[in-house]
């Protein structure tokens, strides 16, 4: 069952399911029936949540689903850089129950804390019938408990803070706030101002690390943003590998 309603700071409406396969499931359906959002979609509890690269997404009881819907005149390499956008609002609602010295960002869009991930922040695409491109911003937080059995090191902010841990609902207001407050730099000033916020969080820069590009596997430190969002890579024989896309594991994980 869904219910509907706007948010008080926010002309943007929300929609809550007790239940839903995946909130970005359901905004792929929107888009595809000529929806443009924006539009927040969220569940307290989901059946079939993803992650990235077809990884299964475990929501947990007391933790946030939620996906923003919206349709953009932008080229894809653009608003591929909203995932950086979101990773810093997923930040800017970390620190407001925790001591923002604790939270970090790992490349590509990984919230962490105290060197754990918190959160998972997933991007899907397609043409919208009506002209540009639908985008589905798909944003996980472990509010209350972290995953059963996850891949990476993981924590929750419950587990970081005075109880009670946040409720699912007022953490997404101020996560829906953090976004619109990133996304209007970053329309009206591109990049360059997410990137050096980004960094300025960045986990693990300068630090040895293994990248996992498909069936390649590539070694070196971790240098910081190119221009576009790329991971700047040097490798041992001194040169700089631009990294578009695939997984980064520092010295604290391990590859799964």
């Amino acid at each position: 069952m869904a219910t509907e309603r706007g948010r008080a700071s926010s002309p943007v409406p929300l929609v809550v399911f007790d239940e839903v396969d995946s909130t970005n499931a359901e905004a792929r359906r929107r888009a595809e029936a000529g929806d443009r959002g924006p539009t927040w979609l969220f569940a307290h509890a989901q059946t079939a949540g993803r992650g990235r690269r077809g990884r299964s997404w475990e929501t947990g009881q007391g933790n946030l689903a939620a996906t923003l819907l919206l349709t953009l005149d932008r080229p894809p390499a653009e608003t591929a850089q909203l995932s950086f956008v979101a990773a810093l609002a997923v930040a800017d609602l970390a620190c407001a129950y925790v001591p923002c010295s604790m939270v970090s960002l790992k490349w590509p869009n990984d919230p962490m804390l105290a060197g754990r991930k918190v959160g998972g922040i997933l991007l899907e695409s397609g043409p919208s019938a009506s002209g540009g491109q639908w985008m589905a911003v798909g944003i996980g937080v472990n509010l209350a408990n972290p995953p059963s059995a996850p891949e990476r090191p993981a924590t929750a902010l419950a587990r970081h803070m005075p109880p009670p841990a946040p409720e699912p609902l007022v953490a997404l207001q101020q996560l829906a706030d953090a976004f619109e407050h990133w996304f209007q730099i970053w329309l009206n000033e591109g990049f360059a101002p997410i990137a050096v916020a980004w960094t300025a969080k960045a986990h693990g820069l300068g630090e040895a690390c293994v990248a996992r590009l498909g069936t390649e596997t590539v070694e070196g430190f971790a240098e910081g943003l190119d221009v576009d969002g790329a991971l700047l890579l040097r490798l041992p024989d001194g040169l700089l590998r631009r990294i578009a896309a695939g997984d980064v594991y520092f010295a604290s994980q391990s590859p799964a």
